[in-house]
């Protein structure tokens, strides 16, 4: 293994993504892993997609090139999908499977395709696809926003990450609103116990 990670996060706006991106710089902070993180802002407020490019390890640069992402973790599956230039075959893909269709297609100007088939697509293109319901997990942790959190479980999970499971639980615990503490950490229990 390099002694860098590359992790590309996508996401729709309003999922949650720049929290997972700062509990996992907390992370590496705590951990003493250098990391450097950039992110591109689509139109997020307006449901556009959000993508954070992070690099842990000793690296001269935090832009993830075509065909370079280590880890990509996809909040939507067709933003997975679409993200699919970052990989490259010994990419691991950990991608949430429950759909937030595009604007285009709720208002019938677009066809969303099948899941199955958005899955079969990554699944052609990397070693690993871990795939999982984190919209259905998050709910039943008591915060159906917690995708976030089930997603970086499964995360902490595939091992890719130099970050070990306790260190990203007190990440979460130093960034998260007391309030949702409790939710956020069961989320995040779920993510690791479905991605085993």
């Amino acid at each position: 293994m390099s002694d860098t990670t590359r992790l590309i996060i996508v996401a729709v706006g309003g999922q949650g993504n720049l929290l997972a991106s700062s509990v996992l710089g907390e992370a590496a902070l705590m951990s003493g892993i250098p990391f450097r993180m950039s992110e591109i802002h689509g139109m997020a407020q307006r449901g556009g997609v959000v993508e954070s490019a992070m690099v842990f390890g000793n690296a001269q640069s935090n832009l993830i090139s075509d065909g370079e992402a280590d880890v990509l973790v996809g909040f939507e599956p067709l933003e997975t999908l679409r993200a699919m230039n970052k990989c490259n075959p010994d990419t691991v893909v950990i991608t949430n499977v429950t759909p937030l269709p595009p604007f285009t297609v709720a208002i019938g100007k677009g066809v969303y395709p099948p899941i199955d088939t958005i899955l079969e697509l990554i699944r052609g293109k990397v070693r690993t696809l871990i795939s999982l319901d984190a919209t259905a997990l998050a709910q039943q942790a008591g915060n159906i926003l917690a995708v976030n959190m089930v997603l970086l479980g499964a995360l902490a999970q595939s091992g890719i990450l130099p970050l070990n499971a306790e260190a990203i639980r007190k990440a979460i615990g130093a960034k998260t609103k007391p309030a949702f503490l409790d939710a956020n950490l069961k989320a995040f229990d779920l993510g690791v116990q479905a991605a085993k």
